[in-house]
């Protein structure tokens, strides 16, 4: 029976070894710059919302009432879109890495790719008109435009796994779904938080044009304020979307920190 000598380092060890550390490098009081900047940016728009001489429409527009209720909109369609986005497209970028199925990679890149390539709000309207109006029509127009990121860091992530990792976790005897799940996920980890982290924030972004086929959002209260050329209520709106993206951007990055393995 063969036995491993103790200070060769295996899979498990090379996914395991060392300390848990934030994404590229950064250290905790870094991750917290961000929430900082997005906290103080809100209360000094907050204090700004309580002191502005508005006039009636901009009052009625920019009512807090009416404002959460958008916001409340943008983020609970911006959380349903992001998370089947992940359902989708990280099973498929791992089984596109498998067998036979790596042939058809490329042409379910170039499909995603051709989603992501029209113009967001023309894909969105031609769903409408196609599906109807309302709230899962604007999830299935976002997922649409926020899968490509997702589905190739996956692709990306699994094919930069070094091959002798893998044939090294064959050869202690793991199964294919083991050395996936213990060898080739844990160390493509990053590459695919960084697709996720990329789709929110387009998620997020594109979220704003659903408010045009009925679906709510902060998109709202930005049209009125350009319809109605009423600048403050535009720049409200474009402010608190920066923000909710910036926000969200963060917590991708707090995921990344909490779920990547050690030594990666």
């Amino acid at each position: 029976m063969t036995t491993l000598d103790p200070t060769v380092a295996t899979p498990e060890k090379s996914v395991r070894r060392s300390r848990l550390r934030p994404a590229g490098g950064e250290s905790a009081a870094m991750l917290m710059v961000l929430p900082i900047m997005v906290a103080i940016l809100f209360i000094g728009y907050v204090i700004w919302r309580q002191t502005a001489d508005l006039d009636s429409i901009e009052e009625s527009t920019l009512a807090w009432g009416a404002i959460w209720e958008q916001l409340r909109d943008h983020i609970a369609i911006t959380l349903v879109a992001s998370a089947i986005v992940v359902v989708i497209a990280v099973p498929l970028g791992i089984l596109l890495t498998r067998g036979r199925a790596r042939a058809i990679a490329p042409a379910v890149v170039a499909f995603a790719n051709a989603g992501q390539a029209a113009p967001a709000i023309g894909l969105i309207v031609l769903l409408a008109i196609w599906l109807g109006f309302g709230f899962w029509t604007g999830v299935l127009g976002l997922v649409i435009y926020g899968l490509l990121p997702v589905l190739r860091n996956t692709i990306t992530g699994l094919q930069g796994v070094d091959p002798t990792l893998v044939e090294a976790g064959r050869g202690i005897g793991m199964s294919a779904p083991q050395v996936l799940l213990r060898v080739e996920l844990p160390l493509a980890l990053p590459v695919i938080m960084a697709g996720i982290r990329t789709a929110l924030v387009l998620v997020v972004g594109t979220a704003a044009l659903v408010t045009f086929i009925g679906a709510g959002g902060l998109g709202g209260a930005l049209t009125s304020g350009i319809n109605l050329f009423r600048f403050p209520v535009m720049v409200s709106a474009a402010l608190l979307i920066a923000l909710l993206a910036l926000l969200i951007e963060w917590v991708g990055r707090v995921l990344e920190t909490v779920l990547r393995p050690k030594g990666i």
